[in-house]
């Protein structure tokens, strides 16, 4: 797997936490309603502890949320086992630890530590899906045909009990060597199949690489990774889920679903001219969906054009409704309705989603606590994705103008990607991508759009966080 690494003095992110005031310490009174409900024993399920399933997640990783087993269905086609923890079956409606995951909406991370949504006790115990110990689950399970087609969808609670903590780059190796575990020896066919189908229907799947900024030898490193094989047929998983859960409540006349509009021609006639300074081909008549499946997010090139093509999925949001459905459903990204329901004990919305979906499938009356909740929802997820976003974002621009604190007046090679908006009254400008390191930022003077050219660094601030450029 390509990586490409820069090294950087190390860095104190603790202003950044005080000025983003980030959540600290849980309450005291949501502390021991978790460490309360972590030492009950797991709520009355279905037993599926027969059923082999595994978790697949970085290596890292502590809290589970999500474990598999994907199996071939009798006549053809896939059945697919997806165990979700059950973070409703320990977060009690109208008690101080429900209160305290509104005020967080999601898990932050940062390159000192994370903050999760749930005290560790939960995210990192009770209820993350460790293997060798039983766990509540939501279980679904989704029947695919030959071509990827979902068949039906049922979800249940459960017990379960995962056989095995994986990590993508030992499951990405085993695939290699044509030795996959049981549970996922499926999930590279059925992925691609899925990923194929997506594509077909107009979805945009962004593979973009991950910027990340970790310890090493004494400072930290700025880190360019590009996604695994395995952790794209992955997600074809939980998009596939997340499609199940909005046919579900699409059917069930309540939900909340993610939406998003379709691309603007715009944006990706925009796009067109930042692939022509990136080298990056598109070939006459080739859909952009094709055009982004295409590109190598492991190079900087391929990884600038990508996060250049993140501007496709712009209105996202959190669609709640009961009754008729609402007047956008699809998710552009997706090419399909789509809902968020695989990850909760790292995103609010994913419970109550989950818990809707339940009561349609049992035809039984959705709990008031959740219903009344969906509405409530939107504001909530859109100021902790706003607050997440930041986080990730300031952490980087801290990290890349530490590491070209010493090169102002060096001139580097890049392509301009974007323009500034003249309309705003602001100097002429735009945003240029460059090949080593793999930074992106504000470059001034009258750029042209698609041309690559010698930008030079004029400021490069760790106290500010800001990263400029000039054309000479």
């Amino acid at each position: 797997m390509p990586i490409r690494r820069v090294w950087a003095p190390r860095i104190d992110f603790g202003p950044l936490r005080q000025e983003l005031r980030l959540p600290a310490e849980f309450p005291a009174e949501a502390l021991a309603e978790a460490e309360a409900a972590a030492a009950a024993p797991p709520p009355p399920a279905t037993d599926r502890t027969d059923v082999p399933f595994v978790t697949i997640d970085p290596a890292s990783s502590q809290d589970l949320d999500q474990a598999m087993h994907l199996s071939r269905r009798p006549g053809g086609g896939y059945r697919v086992l997806y165990a979700i923890a059950d973070v409703a079956s320990y977060v009690r409606a109208g008690g101080p630890l429900e209160a305290e995951s509104w005020a967080r909406g999601q898990t932050i991370y940062l390159p000192d530590g994370r903050i999760p949504l749930h005290p560790p006790v939960l995210s990192e115990g009770a209820v993350s899906l460790f293997p060798d110990v039983e766990r509540a689950a939501v279980v679904w399970t989704v029947d695919v045909d030959a071509d990827g087609a979902i068949v039906s969808a049922e979800v249940e609670r459960a017990r379960v009990r995962s056989r095995a903590k994986l990590s993508y780059e030992v499951v990405q190796q085993q695939v290699d060597a044509g030795a996959t575990p049981e549970p996922l020896a499926l999930l590279p066919e059925l992925g691609a199949l899925l990923a194929a189908r997506a594509a077909d229907r107009g979805a945009v799947n962004l593979p973009l690489p991950e910027q990340e900024v970790e310890p090493h030898d004494g400072g930290w490193r700025l880190v360019l990774r590009a996604p695994l094989a395995i952790e794209e047929h992955n997600a074809q998983i939980s998009l596939l889920t997340g499609m199940a859960a909005a046919d579900l409540m699409l059917r069930g006349g309540v939900g909340l679903l993610r939406t998003m509009p379709a691309p603007k021609a715009e944006a990706v006639a925009k796009l067109r001219a930042a692939a022509k300074s990136l080298g990056v081909l598109w070939p006459a008549g080739a859909q952009v969906g094709a055009v982004v499946a295409a590109v190598d997010p492991a190079s900087p090139r391929g990884a600038a054009f990508l996060d250049q093509a993140a501007d496709l999925l712009r209105g996202a949001a959190y669609t709640p409704f009961d009754g008729a459905p609402p007047e956008q459903t699809g998710h552009g990204g997706v090419g399909a309705p789509y809902a968020h329901v695989t990850a909760p004990l790292r995103r609010l919305a994913d419970r109550y989603a989950t818990e809707v979906c339940l009561a349609v499938v049992a035809g039984e009356t959705i709990p008031e606590w959740a219903r009344v909740a969906l509405p409530r929802l939107p504001k909530a997820m859109s100021e902790s994705d706003r607050l997440a976003g930041s986080a990730n974002r300031a952490a980087i621009d801290l990290a890349e103008a530490v590491l070209l604190e010493g090169r102002v007046g060096e001139l580097f090679e890049a392509g301009v990607v974007d323009l500034d908006d003249p309309s705003k009254g602001r100097p002429p400008g735009g945003t240029v991508a460059l090949d080593e390191p793999a930074v992106r930022a504000h470059c001034q003077g009258t750029l042209p759009l698609g041309v690559r050219i010698q930008a030079r660094l004029t400021v490069a601030d760790p106290v500010t966080r800001k990263v400029q450029f000039e054309q000479p």
